[in-house]
């Protein structure tokens, strides 16, 4: 059976709920004489009375009973989602590694406010733990360019280097005593931003360092963490030259062989999102937006 008219039901169901016509007509912005139609045509639809007409208005029959519930639920859903999706069109939903959101993109975000009022930015400090990019949740993020296995479908835009080098706090290097050759290090605990090592492992293989065990060490759940233990003295990090620029700079952490800096092997910090949002008027404003932010950051290079 085809379904009724939406017109025809939308009618049924406001005058069961005022209890007559006139409420319905009141609610609808129609004529009295409209609903009556509507309704009408609703019981010729289904082949069934649906009110008892009475001189004080009406009053539902069995199946009309049936019906109300079905429909009030129905039109109370469409209602409520539609409010949801329209409280939500001028949403940016984004999503950015904690320790990209703590050291790069929270500090400038008010700028971005400031330029876009009429864009209201919900972001993510998380990943959910697989470092996977969901686009049926999110309009863009912030990742690595080479992150393996990422889902096809993606439009990916390289924004600032990932430039590693190990560092320390001073004090720590006080304790330890001169650090001679990279080799040196294995006096010290290695600091990790991840389980997976990836880090460490990198730096060692590149400069061919003997005698430092990258799978040893403590871990940390991002970089932020890590950084901060580095500084207490816990141990030295593999410093990315961009996002810790403050602790590097204001001498918290010092980088005991800085000519010794490589590029991540998963490349840049990027953004991402998906194709067919690409160039969404929110995206594309929050792209070019970040893109100007990260133009000193492109120019990073290594420590002298």
């Amino acid at each position: 059976m085809r379904l009724p008219p939406l017109n025809a039901l939308r009618a049924f169901e406001a005058a069961a709920r005022h209890g007559g016509y006139i409420g319905a007509a009141d609610e609808l912005c129609v004529t009295r004489g409209a609903i009556s139609r509507q309704v009408k045509l609703l019981e010729e639809h289904l082949g069934t009375a649906l009110f008892h007409r009475q001189a004080k208005g009406v009053a539902l029959t069995d199946a009309g009973a049936r019906l109300l519930p079905v429909l009030t639920e129905a039109f109370g859903r469409i209602g409520a989602q539609a409010a949801r999706i329209a409280e939500g069109a001028g949403d940016l939903r984004v999503i950015c590694p904690p320790a990209t959101s703590i050291r790069w993109l929270l500090p400038r975000l008010d700028g971005f406010r400031r330029a876009h009022p009429d864009i209201r930015l919900r972001l993510t400090t998380d990943f959910h733990g697989g470092g996977g990019f969901d686009a049926t949740e999110f309009d863009i993020g912030f990742s690595v360019e080479h992150w393996p296995n990422r889902a096809p479908g993606l439009q990916v835009q390289a924004l600032f280097p990932v430039l590693l080098t190990p560092a320390c706090a001073p004090a720590l290097l006080e304790r330890a005593g001169p650090l001679k050759t990279p080799g040196d290090l294995a006096r010290l605990t290695l600091l990790h931003e991840t389980p997976a090592h990836a880090d460490w492992t990198d730096w060692v293989r590149t400069f061919g360092v003997d005698g430092v065990d990258p799978a040893a060490g403590l871990e940390f759940p991002n970089l932020d963490m890590a950084v901060k233990a580095a500084v207490m003295g816990a141990g030295v990090v593999m410093a990315d030259l961009v996002l810790c620029r403050d602790e590097l700079a204001a001498g918290a952490l010092v980088a005991p062989f800085p000519e010794m800096t490589c590029a991540s092997p998963l490349g840049a910090i990027c953004l991402l999102g998906p194709r067919d949002r690409w160039e969404d008027p929110r995206v594309a404003a929050f792209r070019g937006w970040a893109m100007a932010e990260a133009a000193a950051d492109r120019d990073a290079a290594p420590l002298s």
